[in-house]
């Protein structure tokens, strides 16, 4: 599991973290439990859209890269979109728990 937190980019995925775990606390206090989860998924995004830019950049500069290298790099940048989706799904479960309990 730390392995792809490390490969997901420590950046991203450290700030996926704190969201996430913001997210808990808003849950107990009754906060914005929906916005820090679509706020983990678009920050999510942002950070495949930026590995996703620096790839093609270095495969520019290459002149081409082998079919295994461009799927390992794809893979590789939807680790923070994965966790962010994740995070806002979790979000939503609160969501639905605490509407149902209320």
């Amino acid at each position: 599991m730390i392995d792809l937190f490390m490969m997901g980019g420590p950046l991203f995925m450290g700030i996926l973290t704190v969201v996430f775990l913001l997210m808990i606390v808003a849950a107990v206090r009754n906060g914005c439990v929906k916005e820090l989860g679509m706020l983990a998924l678009a920050i999510g995004f942002l950070g495949q859209l930026i590995g996703l830019f620096g790839a093609f950049e270095g495969i520019e500069q290459m002149g081409g890269v082998s079919q295994a290298m461009l799927a390992g790099g794809l893979k590789v940048s939807s680790i923070t979109s994965i966790y962010g989706l994740l995070i806002y799904i979790v979000g939503m479960i609160i969501q639905v728990v605490k509407k149902f309990m209320a």
